[in-house]
């Protein structure tokens, strides 16, 4: 995540230099190219959380359902809800993504222009997604600090300490 946020940052820069007050790019050509550089990069910075996004979650949210509300962070439901949204949209991509591979040409392989033309259209197509979890992902860090320091329903609770000198009367 905080990859996919170094070149989101990179991005935003990059944009503000090279883009009029309206936001339009003074080369479209370049522009287009970086914006798909942008695209495989974060893709490719998300790949090696994909298959544990899904369990992230899952702990994140059982963790959220523990907290007690004097821990909790208002938003973090609905960043949950975002990560979910975005993975579950992810998900059908890379399967869409997985059948126009294979309907290519047997010649077509990485490198060459109706592969990686495939691919850069489906990585711009996941690039919001991969972006509401370079967003929202720290809500799942965030979590799990919050469920780290707060107390344990299961802990014993302390005995009440005595003042300095005083001694508690023995029963009999």
């Amino acid at each position: 995540m905080s990859d996919s946020k170094k070149i989101l940052d990179a991005w935003d820069a990059y944009s503000d230099e090279h883009t009029d007050l309206d936001g339009w790019p003074y080369d479209d050509h370049a522009y287009g190219r970086r914006a798909s550089q942008r695209d495989a990069d974060t893709a490719e910075a998300f790949e090696s959380l994909r298959y544990g996004a899904r369990h992230l979650l899952a702990t994140a949210e059982t963790q959220l359902a523990q907290l007690p509300e004097t821990h909790m962070q208002s938003r973090w439901v609905y960043q949950l809800g975002v990560l979910r949204d975005a993975l579950d949209r992810l998900d059908e991509l890379h399967e869409q993504w997985q059948v126009t591979r294979d309907a290519l040409p047997v010649t077509a392989k990485p490198g060459t222009p109706d592969f990686d033309d495939a691919l850069a259209e489906h990585h711009a197509e996941s690039w919001s997604y991969f972006d509401d979890w370079a967003t929202h992902g720290k809500a799942l860090r965030e979590i799990d600090t919050a469920a780290r320091k707060a107390p344990s329903p299961l802990a014993p609770t302390p005995a009440p300490a005595t003042a300095p000198g005083r001694r508690t009367a023995a029963r009999k």
